[in-house]
């Protein structure tokens, strides 16, 4: 039986996994830089410029969207720390784009660093 960290490991040695010191310019090169976390953990601070696709839409929300069907997109995918979004990457590889990398440390490593991080602004109800 596998675990969770086997599935990931698995993945990982599938995916190709870009360094937070190589993060910027994969996102720069990117068509679409993808959150694959939870929309609270979105919602709570993202990278800036990402959309909010949750791990577990992700098959359903790009099949669904003509604008996300073209499978030579250059797409960048990032959780928390990076188990999530190696995952990720696998399925999109299987759906059959061509150009997928994960950022090693995920969201954590990214805020760690001190790269910006984009923050919903709430309402004022002064």
């Amino acid at each position: 039986m596998k675990t969770a960290h086997d599935l990931v490991m698995a993945a990982k040695a599938r995916t190709q996994e870009v360094s937070l010191d190589d993060a910027d310019e994969a996102i720069r090169d990117a068509d679409v830089l993808i959150d694959v976390r939870e929309a609270d953990e979105f919602a709570a601070g993202h990278l800036p410029g990402a959309v909010h696709i949750a791990r577990g839409l992700l098959e359903f929300k790009l099949s669904g969207d003509p604008d996300l069907s073209a499978r030579d997109l250059k797409l960048v995918v990032y959780c928390k720390t990076g188990g999530r979004a190696a995952l990720a990457a696998c399925t999109l590889h299987d759906m059959g784009y061509l150009h997928v990398k994960s950022i090693a440390g995920g969201f954590d490593g990214w805020a760690s660093a001190g790269k910006p991080v984009a923050k919903p602004s709430l309402p004022s109800f002064d």
